[in-house]
């Protein structure tokens, strides 16, 4: 299944600022392999193997970017009905054992740059969207069910 177009405004700046870094690397990567290169048996070289394959690994990573920014949708605009869950909300939720716990739903591409992100493609997001507070969410998990009491919305 093909993830979620969407992005916050501040997850497509993390996405930019990713790119112009990567192309930065890749000047001096391309600089080290060529001069790698020059060194003669190739076969040999290590420190031309080793840029052969960290710039496989930034165009791999750049051709995915380039592909992928373009199909993206910032979603910039709080909703209409700030009650209820939706994309880019921030969520506080208590479980069974009474731990809090907050997550912010966001789209596939920005996870990574913070622990407390959940992808909106994922199980919990999912259950969560339309919901509001004192509603409660059930979620099967590999280990088991899980419940969730919504205690707060924020966006």
């Amino acid at each position: 299944m093909k993830s979620s177009p969407y992005i916050t405004a501040g997850g497509m700046a993390i996405l930019s600022d990713e790119l112009e870094q990567i192309w930065a690397r890749r000047r001096d990567v391309v600089k080290a392999l060529s001069a790698a290169a020059a060194e003669g048996d190739r076969s040999e070289n290590a420190e031309y193997i080793y840029r052969k394959k960290e710039l496989r690994g930034l165009d791999r990573r750049i051709r995915y970017l380039q592909k992928r920014m373009p199909d993206l949708r910032v979603i910039s605009d709080t909703p209409d009905n700030i009650d209820a869950i939706f994309f880019a909300a921030w969520v506080t939720l208590e479980n069974e054992k009474g731990d809090e716990v907050e997550y912010r739903i966001v789209g596939p591409d920005e996870i990574d740059h913070q622990k407390e992100n959940i992808s909106l493609d994922s199980p919990l997001a999912k259950a969560l969207l339309g919901k509001q507070v004192d509603d409660e969410v059930s979620i099967t998990l590999e280990h088991g069910k899980v419940a969730y009491a919504v205690l707060a919305i924020r966006y």
